[in-house]
C-alpha cells in the first residue's frame, strides 16, 4: 500500500484541491492531507482549515488530514511515506514545484514527487483568487465546496 502525502496550505481547499485529491483515492492506499502551518498571514487558522478540509473529504475512507508545521520531509517521514503528491495548475507552477521537488529530495534522498493536473475547469482556479473573490463578496460556490463557501462568507462578515 502506498501511502501518498499531499501538502499545502489550503486556504481554503478548492475544487481543483478536491479533484487531485479524488483522483488520488484511485491511485493510492491511503492519501494523506497534509495542511502545512504558513508563516505567511491566511484567511484561516490551521485549525480551522484542517477542519474544512476533514469535512469535505468526510466521504473517503482512504483520505486522512494532519495538519503539520515545521520541513515537510519530516512530516512526510513522520507518516512513514516517501511519496508527495503535488498540483500543477499551469506551466507557470512548474519551475517551483520542480524547484521545490530537488530541495526535498536533496534532503530526504527517499522522498519522490509526483504530480497530477487538476481536470481542465479548475485549471484557473487558485485559493488566493478565490479568496479575493469572496472578500468582495462574489459567488465562489462554483470553485469551492458548500461547506467552505459557507465559512468563506462567515468568515469576511467577521473580518471586513
Amino acid at each position: 500500500m502506498i501511502k501518498v502525502v499531499y501538502p499545502g496550505t489550503f486556504d481554503p481547499i478548492t475544487s481543483g484541491h478536491e479533484d487531485v485529491v479524488r483522483r488520488a483515492t484511485g491511485l493510492f492506499g491511503e492519501v494523506i492531507v497534509a495542511v502545512a502551518k504558513s508563516r505567511a498571514n491566511t484567511l484561516f487558522t490551521l485549525d480551522e482549515r484542517v477542519e474544512m478540509a476533514r469535512e469535505v473529504f468526510s466521504c473517503y475512507a482512504n483520505v486522512r488530514v494532519e495538519g503539520f508545521d515545521g520541513l515537510l520531509m519530516n512530516f512526510v517521514q513522520s507518516q512513514q511515506s516517501r511519496v508527495v503528491l503535488r498540483g500543477l495548475r499551469a506551466a507557470s507552477d512548474f519551475e517551483y514545484e520542480f524547484q521545490l521537488a530537488g530541495m526535498n529530495r536533496n534532503l530526504y534522498p527517499e522522498m519522490e514527487t509526483l504530480f497530477l493536473t487538476p481536470a481542465e475547469q479548475y485549471t484557473f482556479i487558485s485559493a488566493t483568487m478565490v479568496r479575493e473573490v469572496a472578500r468582495f463578496g462574489g459567488d465562489v460556490g462554483k470553485f469551492v465546496s458548500p461547506a467552505v463557501a459557507a465559512r468563506l462568507k462567515q468568515k469576511n462578515q467577521e473580518c471586513p
